[in-house]
């Protein structure tokens, strides 16, 4: 799906240093990233960072490939909880069915209802390079299977209800 950005949130669309997130189409998010086959300095540099850019932008996760880097890294914070880094995150296992409104700091102002798993369970790394694994459900389960789609090269503009999709400022004003 083809995103048609209305001209009110053209804004919304400018990447620079305040807005590091990449935006669509640009095609680093339709690419695959590649496992992190050890963790480095450079990684905690990079989680840090990715931390502080999903704060700034008020979102609940964030993968590597928005911000350029193709690697498997993501953070996610539902609902505003604690950050929590995984490194190389895989859904083992994926059970029951929720549909819920996601948005997507690299397709600003845009919402829409996606079908997802309810509840999930993701073994990583944690930043540390030790093994983890979460059992999640509802948000954070919804979350972490958008940052892994990501990943993947997959945005929830392909797996949304299209009777769904609408457009709201996402810092809170209203659309009319």
């Amino acid at each position: 799906m083809d995103v048609v950005v209305p001209e009110e949130y053209k804004p919304l669309y400018v990447r620079d240093a305040e807005r590091p997130v990449y935006k669509v189409p640009d095609p680093v998010l339709r690419q695959a990233a590649k496992p992190v086959t050890k963790v480095a300095k450079r990684h905690q540099h990079l989680i840090n960072d990715m931390v502080r850019i999903m704060k700034a932008a008020n979102g609940q996760g964030l993968a590597a490939p928005q911000i350029g880097v193709l690697e498997r890294i993501v953070i996610i914070a539902p609902g505003g909880s604690k950050a929590i880094p995984l490194i190389n995150p895989e859904i083992v296992e994926a059970t029951g069915e929720q549909i819920g409104q996601e948005g997507c700091l690299s397709i600003p102002g845009l919402y829409g209802d996606v079908k997802r798993a309810k509840r999930v369970v993701v073994r990583a790394y944690d930043r540390n390079g030790r093994p983890v694994e979460y059992e999640m459900e509802g948000l954070p389960a919804r979350v972490i299977q958008h940052e892994v789609d990501h990943l993947d090269g997959i945005l929830f503009i392909d797996k949304v209800d299209p009777a769904t999709l609408f457009w709201q400022d996402p810092n809170g004003e209203d659309d009319e």
